[in-house]
């Protein structure tokens, strides 16, 4: 029932015009905004509330960015993502190929099969919570760029900090290798050919490439491919569950198919640190519900968009999640699955079907790598583009890389932003330490921003008590006590590198006071506990100090300090001039943010 009410009622329709004060008049008594029936305008045509930026209508104070709603939402293809395409869009984010060798993994770390699907379940649980707070903010900013709108509408000074620092991070840790990577070698293995380094990379630089011109030049195309991605995987995902239950029912070749479901917990691990580490990669395989939160500007009636697919796409990957390793237990062993040293799909396979369907897997597991590389490039070139709106630095000019150049639909430029760091990562020599190491690099500014984004939802609770929240007004009950936020938090935060304190996995099982500081507490636990020696005193990143990347990252963010203090105060003191922000509209309709120096 609580899920039914977080997807919303039918949207009201208002006027193109609506004010402040109708703003007003369409809240109930405790002054949250009401979804009733009744209608402002009636109209096919008329914009619903759903589609407009109602937050900073009533109150322009909270406006995040120097950019109005309407302004940012100019140019491009305009809102062309409905809630099919949307639930795809977290679909194909989610489901990369972490379910077709995780579960295996999670397993040894735990024990049992028990406590396994008890971790999938925590991590949905946990995944759904850390949802909550970006439909709160989505829905009162509902605008592409994710954590770069909220920190922009939250921590205004000083002006430009917040939204340098994360363009700093965006762009020099912005890439997507490992996808690439992970096709390129199942490829191979399809085609039975030896997985060369060289050959890997020269794989894998071609379909970065080719999914950099897929979204620059044909944009309805890879949206299509996109969604067609996604669906497949919810038909693989289908397949490996339907044969489960086949399997289960006791009429194939498997021998006793319900031997691990028998004393389910047998076995299951007692150290708390198994179960932290093991949770992280269960959170790792569930990241991507965040994704529409980034494409906003082209969201059809975004908030009402977002409040549905939200959910659903993330509820549909925890259903298939769920009866996917149901499946993967019934044909194999715990003893096999440990043994096996291959994932556990592809014993799935093996068992069931073949050593045929082994190899076939190797293709479906590189399309699905493939979907995951579409998916997340399509969200990361709307942050780049998004962050030149603002008027961030950048060589050649924001104006450029603000634009939907060439086709006037779809930003290559950002998409190219995307592109040269991924180029980097991939040829990086050696792999086996690059990649974990930037891996790791990578996560831990973002739970340094989740942190400030948290905390910053708790600020706008007690600074703006009356500001419009359409997430939290009656259509959901949870959110009316905001008990949830530090769980929410959890959610980011819990099992992250927990293999350095096995202290850190208590942290996950209560409910905070609504006070917030023992989430606060929880979160600088986090943050430092990477700092302190590991269980086997060397990381999983040597022969690098295992607390090299924690000072990396917080190096790339102090990079962004510096950056902005040169472009905002040291170089207009010694030249003696003033920033002016002006409003430019390019050709294609986008509306960006640019500086003229004023002599002073």
């Amino acid at each position: 029932m609580p899920l039914l009410r977080i997807l919303g009622r039918k949207p009201t329709q208002v006027s193109n015009t609506t004010n402040a004060a109708e703003v007003d008049a369409f809240k109930d008594k405790q002054g949250h905004p009401s979804f009733a029936t009744e209608k402002i305008v009636i109209g096919e045509d008329t914009p619903s509330v759903y589609s407009r930026e109602v937050t900073t209508t009533k109150d322009p104070s909270l406006n995040p960015g120097a950019l109005s709603f309407e302004e940012d939402a100019a140019g491009g293809m305009g809102r062309h993502l409905g809630v099919f395409s949307c639930t795809m869009l977290i679909v194909g984010r989610i489901i990369g190929t972490g379910i077709f060798s995780t579960p295996s993994s999670i397993l040894s770390s735990v024990g049992s099969v028990g406590a396994s699907l008890m971790l999938w379940v925590l991590g949905f649980l946990l995944s759904f919570c850390g949802l909550f707070v970006w439909l709160e903010y989505g829905t009162m900013f509902p605008r592409s760029g994710g954590e770069k709108v909220y920190l922009e509408a939250v921590y205004k000074r000083p002006k430009y900090l917040a939204t340098v620092i994360f363009a700093m991070n965006a762009i020099v840790l912005g890439f997507t290798a490992s996808g690439c990577i992970i096709f390129a070698n199942n490829i191979l293995i399809a085609a039975g050919h030896v997985a060369d380094r060289w050959v890997v990379r020269g794989i894998a630089l071609g379909v970065i490439c080719f999914v950099t011109l897929l979204h620059g030049l044909t944009p309805k195309t890879g949206v299509f491919l996109m969604n067609a991605l996604s669906v497949f995987k919810i038909f693989l995902l289908l397949f490996v569950v339907i044969s489960g239950w086949v399997v289960l029912s006791g009429k194939t070749h498997i021998k006793d198919p319900q031997t691990n479901f028998r004393n389910a917990f047998s076995g299951s691990s007692r150290s708390s640190n198994d179960y932290a580490t093991a949770t992280f990669k269960v959170l790792n395989a569930y990241a991507g519900w965040s994704n529409i939160n980034y494409v906003m500007n082209n969201v059809k009636n975004p908030v009402r968009t977002l409040k549905i697919a939200g959910p659903l796409g993330l509820g549909i990957c925890a259903v298939l999640y769920m009866l996917a390793n149901v499946a993967y237990f019934a044909a194999a062993t715990k003893d096999e699955i440990r043994k096996s040293g291959v994932t556990v799909a592809a014993l799935f396979f093996k068992n069931v079907f073949g050593t045929k369907a082994e190899r076939a897997l190797s293709v479906f597991v590189a399309l699905s790598a493939l979907g995951n590389v579409i998916t997340v490039t399509f969200a990361a070139c709307r942050i780049n583009q998004e962050l030149a709106k603002e008027g961030v630095p950048l060589p050649f000019g924001n104006k450029f890389w603000a634009s939907n150049w060439p086709t006037g639909k779809s930003p290559l430029p950002g998409l190219i932003i995307h592109l040269i760091p991924s180029i980097i990562i991939i040829i990086a020599p050696p792999p086996a330490i690059v990649y974990p190491f930037i891996l790791d690099v990578e996560g831990y500014p973002q739970q340094i921003f989740n942190l400030f984004i948290v905390v910053g939802l708790f600020w706008l609770r007690w600074k703006k008590p009356d500001a419009v929240r359409p997430f939290k007004g009656k259509s959901c009950i949870w959110c009316q006590d905001p008990s949830w936020l530090p769980l929410s938090y959890r959610a980011f935060q819990f099992g992250y590198h927990s293999h350095y304190s096995s202290w850190l996995q208590p942290f996950s099982v209560s409910v905070s006071p609504p006070d917030g500081s023992s989430s606060f507490t929880n979160g600088i636990l986090v943050l430092v506990a990477p700092f302190l020696r590991p269980a086997n005193r060397v990381g999983d990143t040597p022969p690098l100090p295992y607390y090299l990347y924690c000072l990396v990252g917080i190096g790339i963010m102090f990079l962004g300090v510096v950056y902005w203090a040169v472009w905002r105060i040291f170089l207009p003191r010694i030249f003696g001039y003033k920033l002016v922000p002006e409003k430019d509209t390019l050709d294609d309709g986008t509306v960006v943010t640019v500086f003229s120096r004023k002599k002073i």
